[in-house]
């Protein structure tokens, strides 16, 4: 027999505004199976919590329903109060009045009335709930960085320092990720690669981490704690292990002048190259589409001046599983191509140059050793004109979302550039300024104030040149309420930050949400920002959201302690809502098998005791299961129950409505 408690609870006023509390307790009280029904203002408060305790132990309840906020935010929290009170977790339910009822609803009669059915269906339900236990899962206590950025290396540094090993993946030939692109960072102006390249060290001989560069995930099987990942080891034709990075081979490589995509391709580099003079491991690939050798079979000087031998044009792409327990993805960005915007010249006009760009220009690494200098001619520009959210904030014909570090960067761009011209003019084209971090609004006044730069609020319209050789740039002042002409010698767009391309194929792979960008989906904006809907993965840095370096840096090492915290135990416990297989009554159609969106459900042969094969049925995997419920959906012979949502509790629900 049933013994049930209702409880209440007003949200402060999120609920208890629109929907009468204290009626919805006094009817759910005449509810079959209810012997205690109250309300309370927070009932999520430590008076809360423990007015539920005490009703389960002094009233010897069997089962608990909390009508408040949605699961998602507080089921936890009052399924670990029902545990401490001696009740097992899983005979509490919450019934979601606010988001489903008191947030969506005016009429407050209305709004009350749903309310009581919504408890009225979570009691059907908890009647019938049974006690559940959670599943108990062993744990690989190794990690898996998946990019090689500086929210990749803080992750794995992090983890590393924890004791854990950890393998971290980087598809690039370096690490470094487009930090080591960057000349200098705001607000502080530090040397980025003096900041960077000593990590990039720190990573590459620590113990406990282990470097897979020129590699990609192919392929992921298993489950929390229980990963295995087929990671695809490109073909570098350098052996590592040989190679001491000497740099003959590349120094003597005949194939000069291919673009460097490091250096935004103002730069060049040879067939055979490291990406940068500070690259980790510094040791060189062969670009097989451009190598004379590998294409046509002639050349082959960088293995004749090899001293090592360590050049191999043999070596192929192979496959190599490794297991893990938990996975940090941190892919990171790429800059949105401004071809788009034709209005502003971009991919036709050599002047017209993104942040990237600006960046190796005014680099002491870059192609022109730090002095700015006009793509085109070499000249030095007297004018340059940076153009704001060029491809942000735009529903049309770009992105609708805000990049977040375009401001910050541009202020940073026009103060480099001051810096380095002296008598140059630097206009900057805004639509408004987003400098919200620590520093971030004096750092752009600093910018205006100090360095001289002039920010015109307003869209640029068009970008053309003159037969003089000169930009001109068209656009308006929406302050003053006029046009605006400038003559420019080089402009450069502040181009939008979106996933790499590919992140959506690695999510499907890790089974990761992401949103119709292909940014990576939390779990919970709130309360589980670094965790995602698959459990053992986890976020850092911009293949989240457009995130500047010390935010994505915190989001690494946020990452890393969820991680080390998955870690703590030798066993996991997850929660036991999962799917289960009355093998008796499967026909084995393999429906459920194939719709699985987590491969849980796989084939399992009913021996006899002599081993004898009697029937192949379906079963699933407890570790590998998240309980989304489609394989009961698509079970033909009904044979499938979901712990916590059997048919017997949704078909109860359901006759309670019919009946109210």
């Amino acid at each position: 027999m049933s013994r049930l408690g209702v409880f209440v609870c007003h949200c402060g006023e999120n609920i208890g505004r629109t929907v009468d509390c204290a009626a919805v307790a006094a009817a759910a009280a005449r509810f079959p199976g209810v012997v205690h029904s109250v309300d309370y203002k927070y009932m999520c408060s430590d008076p809360g919590q423990s007015m539920i305790k005490k009703a389960i132990a002094d009233l010897k309840l069997t089962g608990v329903v909390v009508a408040a906020c949605s699961p998602r935010m507080h089921e936890r929290t009052f399924r670990s109060a029902a545990a401490q009170a001696g009740l097992n977790p899983y005979l509490l339910e919450m019934a979601n009045v606010r988001e489903h009822c008191s947030w969506v609803h005016a009429d407050r009669a209305a709004a009350t009335a749903k309310a009581v059915e919504l408890v009225r269906l979570m009691v059907e339900k908890t009647r019938r709930d049974r006690a559940l236990r959670p599943v108990r899962v062993p744990v690989e206590p190794t990690a898996m960085v998946v990019g090689g950025g500086i929210a990749g290396i803080q992750a794995a540094l992090d983890i590393a320092a924890g004791g854990k090993k950890v393998v971290l993946v980087e598809s690039g030939p370096s690490i470094g990720g487009h930090m080591a692109r960057l000349s200098e960072t705001f607000p502080t102006l530090d040397c980025s690669q003096c900041i960077l390249t000593p990590r990039m060290v720190e990573a590459a001989s620590h113990p406990n981490i282990r470097l897979m560069t020129y590699a990609e995930v192919a392929a992921v099987e298993g489950f929390v704690g229980n990963f295995e990942v087929t990671v695809r080891r490109k073909a570098r034709f350098v052996d590592p292990d040989k190679c001491t990075g000497c740099g003959d081979c590349w120094n003597r490589c005949p194939q000069k002048r291919i673009p460097s995509e490091f250096d935004a391709g103002l730069g060049a580099r040879r067939a055979i190259y490291v990406p940068f003079p500070q690259a980790v491991p510094n040791k060189p690939v062969i670009d097989a589409e451009r190598c004379t050798m590998l294409k046509q079979g002639k050349c082959g000087l960088c293995a004749k001046v090899c001293p090592r031998g360590a050049v191999d044009f043999k070596d192929r792409d192979r496959l190599e599983k490794v297991k893990v327990g938990a996975v940090v993805l941190a892919t990171g960005f790429e800059l949105w191509d401004h071809a788009s915007y034709g209005e502003y010249g971009g991919g036709r006009l050599a002047d017209v140059i993104d942040g990237f760009a600006f960046e190796r220009l005014a680099s002491a690494s870059g192609p022109t050793g730090g002095a700015i200098k006009r793509p085109s001619d070499g000249a030095e520009p007297k004018t340059v004109v940076f153009i704001q959210c060029c491809g942000s904030r735009d529903e049309k014909k770009g992105l609708p979302y805000c990049s977040k570090i375009c401001c910050m960067y541009t202020a940073k761009h026009a103060m480099l550039y001051r810096h380095k011209v002296h008598d140059g003019e630097a206009t900057v084209f805004y639509m408004d300024i987003r400098a919200t971090g620590k520093g971030y609004e004096e750092f752009v006044r600093r910018a205006i104030d100090n360095d001289g730069a002039r920010y015109v609020r307003g869209r640029v319209s068009r970008v053309y040149r003159r037969q003089d050789g000169r930009l001109v740039v068209k656009g308006a002042d929406t302050l003053a309420g006029r046009p605006v002409t400038v003559l420019a010698d080089m402009v450069v767009l502040a181009d939008a930050v979106r996933p790499r391309r590919g992140s959506e194929r690695l999510a499907q792979l890790f089974g990761v949400g992401y949103d119709q960008h292909g940014f990576y989906s939390e779990a919970h904006p709130k309360l589980r920002p670094v965790e995602t809907a698959a459990a053992g993965v986890f976020l850092a840095g911009a293949c989240q959201a457009p995130k500047d370096i010390p935010d994505a840096v915190a989001q690494a090492s946020a990452a890393a302690a969820k991680t080390l915290g998955l870690f703590s135990q030798p066993q996991l416990e997850r929660e036991p809502v999962i799917a289960r297989v009355n093998r008796n009554l499967c026909s084995h159609c393999r429906s459920c098998v194939h719709t699985c969106p987590y491969g849980a459900v796989k084939d399992f042969e009913v021996k006899d005791r002599a081993g004898s094969v009697l029937k192949v049925v379906a079963e699933v995997n407890e570790g590998l299961c998240q309980g989304c419920g489609t394989c009961v959906a698509v079970c033909r012979s009904h044979c499938i129950d979901l712990d916590g949502f059997t048919d017997e509790q949704i078909h109860a629900q359901i006759a309670a409505l019919e009946a109210a």
